[in-house]
């Protein structure tokens, strides 16, 4: 997001949540210092319309704003730019995983990932994919949106679509599973390919747990007081 001399700002009510930001910065090895940060409401930014190249709104943002998320979007979108990207995070439903990987035993991932990804994909697409069972309680607050309720009201901005992906659609959360499969580099990659692959499959985005839109602002469009 950005080089390393980019300004960027990171916005939040709490307190407690910006005081994390330089530590999870470096944890993450980002590119240059961390963000400045601003306590404030996001559905009303203290920053200038129009004024970023990049707005993103992560960790299901939206969901968690409840009856502000439409507010909250309208805002965020509000800051980009022309030219500018928006990186929306939302979660659609408590997510789903492959059924034919969850039933391997985790010892056997491993090897499993180290074939040609098309076998994986083969072997994957033969079972049909499991809904996952929501881990805790969703509160009446939390706002889930559907990828084309997103899609509709980016387009209604005047944002170009440039993708859309479920995030982890075929392991999933599996704690134990991950951590098998990442001993060994090889099958590593071949995992992030894989999930890459399946979670830009429209079919896999209305029960991910997680979906990832990114959009751009056309740099002709003017902005709009």
């Amino acid at each position: 997001m950005g080089g390393p001399r980019t300004r960027k700002v990171a916005i939040d009510l709490s307190l407690e949540m910006l005081r994390r930001v330089p530590e999870a910065w470096r944890l993450a090895r980002a590119l240059g210092t961390a963000p400045e940060r601003i306590r404030g409401d996001a559905t009303r930014p203290p920053l200038a319309l129009g004024s970023f190249a990049e707005v993103v709104l992560l960790g299901n943002t939206l969901g968690f704003a409840g009856r502000g998320a439409d507010d909250l979007l309208a805002e965020s979108l509000g800051l980009v730019g022309p030219g500018g990207t928006a990186l929306i995070e939302i979660a659609p439903a408590p997510g789903e995983r492959s059924q034919y990987l969850a039933r391997l035993p985790a010892s056997a991932l491993a090897r499993l990932f180290r074939a040609p990804l098309r076998v994986i994909v083969d072997r994957l697409d033969r079972e049909p994919f499991r809904e996952e069972t929501a881990r805790h309680t969703t509160p009446r607050s939390f706002r889930r949106f559907r990828v084309e309720e997103l899609h509709a009201r980016l387009g209604a901005e005047g944002f170009d679509l440039r993708e859309t992906i479920a995030v982890a659609p075929a392991l999933g959360p599996d704690s134990e599973r991950i951590s098998a499969v990442r001993t060994d580099a090889k099958a590593w990659s071949r995992l992030l390919d894989l999930e890459e692959e399946v979670g830009h499959r429209a079919e896999r985005w209305p029960r991910a747990a997680a979906v990832l839109v990114a959009a751009r602002r056309p740099a002709s469009m003017r902005m709009i007081k």
